[in-house]
């Protein structure tokens, strides 16, 4: 019989290494710049780690039932849509950034500002009347739209070769069954190590939110860095990888 119980510590160990992988530190750095409350950040690790989960699992299962080989290609394509994704995600942190210097003010997530000054008898519009109170009006507490990025993002992750950690022992695991439930061990050990790393993040956000100039400063050195990293990686998948010199 094969030894389940070292089998499931390995793939428990390897997610939680797995959820510290740079790409990974930099994407959700730059979602939870934006978060107020440790566990709003934990929660965005979570659902991270539940979209990376659910990719490992469908790559796993039809390399485990149909023995499919992933061309050397198609990989890095998939590693390369990770870093566009990190410069998209820093695009957007710094644009965020640039908005609220502009004089801006905040309804919770809503910054924008106004020409004619902020008076409090002529406001011009209630707090339900931003566009995040119109979403939550519409969809309620945390909303799929919220969810949804942390877990889209995991699931363009899982998408990527430095996912193949999760597929090293398939040569080993002859059985399908005992692979998937691999997979799903390693899928939560990602998950608590992501939670943790996201709580971790998390705190010089929360903790500097009430220090504008700081928090400022400290979620457009997280964007900076996606676009920077994003970069990096298209520089090294694209031209050393030879994704776009055809030299793979």
């Amino acid at each position: 019989m094969f030894p389940l119980l070292p089998l499931a510590a390995l793939g428990f160990f390897l997610g939680i290494r797995h959820a510290t992988d740079p790409d990974h530190v930099v994407a959700v750095a730059t979602i939870v710049s934006r978060e107020r409350t440790i566990g709003s950040a934990a929660l965005i690790g979570v659902l991270w780690g539940l979209g990376h989960t659910v990719t490992i699992l469908l790559a796993g299962g039809v390399i485990a039932f149909f023995g499919l080989v992933v061309p050397p290609q198609v990989g890095l394509t998939m590693e390369l849509s990770v870093a566009l994704m990190l410069i998209v995600l820093g695009a957007l942190g710094v644009a965020g950034v640039r908005r609220q210097q502009s004089g801006p003010h905040a309804h919770g997530d809503y910054v924008h500002a106004h020409p004619g000054g902020h008076e409090s008898d002529h406001h011009g519009h209630g707090e339900h009347e931003t566009p995040l109170g119109r979403l939550d009006r519409r969809f309620g507490g945390l909303g799929f739209y919220q969810a949804a990025r942390p877990f889209v993002v995991g699931v363009v992750h899982g998408l990527a070769g430095s996912a193949a950690v999760a597929l090293l022992v398939v040569a080993t695991i002859h059985d399908p069954l005992i692979y998937l439930a691999y997979l799903i061990v390693f899928g939560l050990g990602t998950i608590a190590g992501m939670m943790v790393i996201t709580a971790a993040i998390a705190l010089p956000f929360v903790y500097s939110a009430r220090l504008l100039g700081v928090n400022r400063v400290l979620t457009l050195a997280a964007g900076l860095l996606s676009v920077g990293f994003g970069l990096f990686l298209v520089y090294q998948i694209g031209l050393v990888g030879g994704l776009l010199t055809g030299r793979y």
